[in-house]
């Protein structure tokens, strides 16, 4: 230990050295979920008093030492075992028997994000990765019906898979949303969802809209010879609501496979994400993120990295979530950031900021684990009938701002084509509709296929060509 942590160390008061390990022997033994956080103190308190009250606020301790602690609870401190000082980096170790052995993602969360952002003894603090030990893996659902069963149900393979958000986001009745889907859906696409405010509006009854989608889904399935997916917001004021919700799509005739759930799982919950996850484990589930911003921004110096969101989203079963752009559309968001988020959880194994995270339930080293990463680096299936051996992957769904024009260059920078993307006014803006949006769309991502320059393909693809025209004048 230098004599800078020494002296950081001897600063510390009674109770905020029970939560400090500088020489924590061992902390990826297995016992602990770990956390990064950038740190910056407020009032008079040095970094490590700083982050000794944060591990006791998020554990076990509060503001004073209690006469009421025992042998045992002083055994579930959280402990910060490691600084960066020039970065104003902590390292904390949480014991995870700590939290709800139920799976409980929101209990996690309660602990390790919660009061620890409104204390005033600091004036930064952000989560920036996490790192969850195997032991604590086997407690957690994980994803249920992943992006490979979708694209078995699809047909679709090497590929991303192609959506769009139906737009105006709201407005549109019943019957004339569903025009939408069927336009999208007849022009080449694979997948529409509901955007992620829509519920049961007036103007747009949800029993109407799921009965006309149906109707819609199978007209444009008849035409084409091909499958469809619908994903439908099931996010609700109260439990039995959402159920309702989800029970009226189960029960309007829709096949298995051609459906998802949607919920807004910040605004909503981690409770509604992992209700539907346990009560509907062969539908996909897909998370979207609306409010994430208020904790992921970076220039927020409070919260936590779309990362960190990205991999509780995976710990709590969900399919898939909205991981951003890499800045190649209109939302906020770098490739350090987005990237980093999408293939942290889409791999068995992945480097995110701080930590490499292995998603394997068995020991790193055995053979079946280790061939596993290779297959799953080779983009194979895995997991399909072995699910003890790791937690199945999240896929990445990417949305905001991206239309025909910035697929490849989406792409190139995520590195692979395993997501859903769903653009939105990058199909229904099209200066002939959404039917052509979706043929531009087809049409881009043919032409990415066959390694051919859009413009060369667009020589004899006019809707792509119309996109090309259009879509860098907006």
């Amino acid at each position: 230990m230098s004599s800078i942590h020494e002296d950081l160390v001897r600063s510390l008061d009674s109770k905020q050295v029970a939560y400090v390990d500088l020489e924590l022997p061992d902390p990826t033994n297995g016992e602990y979920l770990l956390g990064v956080f950038h740190l910056v103190p407020g009032g008079d308190l040095n970094i490590l008093q700083a982050a000794a009250e944060i591990a006791a606020e998020s554990s076990t301790g509060t503001n004073f030492k209690v006469n009421t602690e025992t042998k045992f609870s002083k055994t579930m401190n959280a402990l910060v075992y490691q600084l960066d000082l020039e970065r104003n980096l902590i390292w904390v170790a949480y014991p995870w028997r700590l939290f709800d052995r139920g799976g409980n993602v929101q209990n996690i969360l309660t602990y390790i994000v919660g009061n620890i952002l409104g204390m005033k003894e600091i004036s930064a603090l952000k989560l920036l990765d996490v790192w969850f030990p195997p032991a604590m893996l086997e407690q957690y659902d994980g994803p249920g019906f992943t992006v490979d069963d979708m694209r078995e149900y699809l047909g679709v393979y090497d590929r991303p898979i192609l959506g769009t958000i139906v737009k105006p986001k709201m407005g549109l009745t019943s019957a004339e949303y569903a025009e939408v889907c069927y336009d999208f859906w007849v022009g080449g696409g694979d997948f529409v969802k509901n955007d992620e405010p829509q519920a049961n509006q007036d103007f747009c009854p949800y029993d109407k809209m799921v009965m006309h989608v149906k109707e819609a889904m199978d007209k444009a399935v008849k035409e084409t010879g091909q499958k469809k997916v619908h994903s439908f917001n099931v996010s609700a004021a109260d439990f039995d609501t959402m159920i309702e919700r989800c029970e009226m799509i189960v029960n309007a005739g829709f096949e298995p496979g051609s459906y998802a759930f949607l919920i807004d799982g910040i605004t909503a919950g981690w409770m509604a994400v992992q209700t539907i996850r346990r009560r509907y484990p062969n539908v996909f589930l897909h998370f979207h993120r609306a409010a994430h911003g208020a904790f992921t921004r970076p220039e927020n110096p409070i919260g936590f990295s779309v990362l960190v969101l990205s991999k509780f989203a995976r710990l709590a079963g969900a399919s898939g979530i909205h991981t951003g752009t890499a800045g190649v559309g209109k939302m906020k968001g770098t490739p350090e950031e987005d990237v980093v988020a999408a293939h942290g959880i889409q791999y068995l194994s992945s480097t995110g900021h701080f930590f490499e995270q292995s998603w394997t339930k068995i020991m790193d080293n055995d053979k079946d684990a280790i061939n596993l990463v290779h297959e799953d680096t080779a983009h194979h299936v895995i997991l399909e009938d072995d699910s003890w051996r790791g937690m199945k992957k999240c896929c990445p769904i990417v949305s905001g701002g991206l239309n025909p024009v910035r697929l490849k260059p989406f792409i190139d920078v995520m590195g692979n084509v395993d997501f859903i993307t769903t653009m939105g006014s990058g199909v229904h803006a099209h200066p002939e509709g959404t039917q052509a949006g979706a043929r531009a769309l087809v049409q881009a991502c043919e032409a990415y296929l066959k390694g051919v320059d859009i413009a060369e393909y667009a020589k004899d693809h006019k809707e792509l060509a119309q996109a090309i025209e259009f879509f860098p004048k907006v």
